[in-house]
Order: structure tokens, then sequence, then C-alpha cells
């Protein structure tokens, strides 16, 4: 792996159209895709009663729920890929997963599974236009081809 794209994924049908924008740049590239899920960590009443590990498998096991369909889809045109779930806050995570890889660049949904949903872009992708250490796509809701 030179420069992988990193693709964050949040289950949302923007973050696969993203995905398959994706394959299309890596093929071009040659370069390998990580999917990254970032699960936020909120104080749940049910924290007190939980270890740290047993609180970062809940959110490890969410995260991989969230990752499926995108898994599937890469696994069914045999693309090789990397899947990684991240704790804490999505742009702080998703800029700092492309700063430790070398990441060629970041190709992300316009929108998320924000609760906003009426904004053409969403907190997340605002985000990482500020932070981001490398190259930045948002793929728009309506992606004609």
């Amino acid at each position: 792996m030179k420069h992988p794209i990193i693709v964050p994924i949040d289950g949302s049908e923007h973050s696969l159209r993203a995905l398959k924008f994706a394959v299309e740049i890596a093929n071009c590239w040659n370069e390998q895709i990580i999917l990254v899920n970032v699960q936020p960590r909120f104080d749940e009443p049910w924290d007190s009663m939980k270890t740290d590990e047993e609180i970062q498998e809940i959110h490890h096991q969410t995260g991989e729920k969230l990752l499926e369909k995108a898994k599937e889809y890469l696994d069914e045109l045999g693309f090789h890929y990397t899947a990684k779930v991240r704790l804490g806050l999505p742009t702080i995570e998703i800029c700092a997963e492309a700063e430790e890889t070398s990441a060629r660049c970041i190709i992300m949904g316009s929108r998320g599974m924000g609760p906003d949903v009426s904004k053409a872009l969403g907190s997340v992708g605002y985000g990482v236009i500020h932070l981001t250490p490398c190259p930045l796509t948002l793929v728009p809701a309506q992606l004609e081809r």
C-alpha cells in the first residue's frame, strides 16, 4: 500500500456512492482503499456498568455492522481493501487516519447520517475540509454518470 484512498463509511447511501466513485479513482491510480467508520464516544447510562474494553467492543461491533455493505460491495468486485473502526470525533479520526497512512486523498459523501439532512454539506464533511492533510473529494448526493 503506497498511498491509500480513505473512504469514510457511516452506512448512508451517500457514503456508498462515494465508495463507488473511490473505486474508479483507486483503479486509475492502482491504490488500495481504506474504509473507515468512526464511532463517536457517547456516555450512555450503561457505560458506568461496563469496562472500557466492553464499551470499545460495543462501539467496534456497531462500526463493523455499518461497514458491512461497503465490504460486501468491494468483495463482489474482488477489490483489495482494509476496513477500520476508530473511536472518537469523526472529523478528527478521519483526518488522523489519512495522516497516519500518508493517504493520497479522502473521498467521502457530501452528506452522511447526521441530524440535519437539509444542508448541502454535512458537519463531518465541513470539518474534514478544514483539517484534512491531503486532497479531499466530496461526492454530491446526486452523482449522475
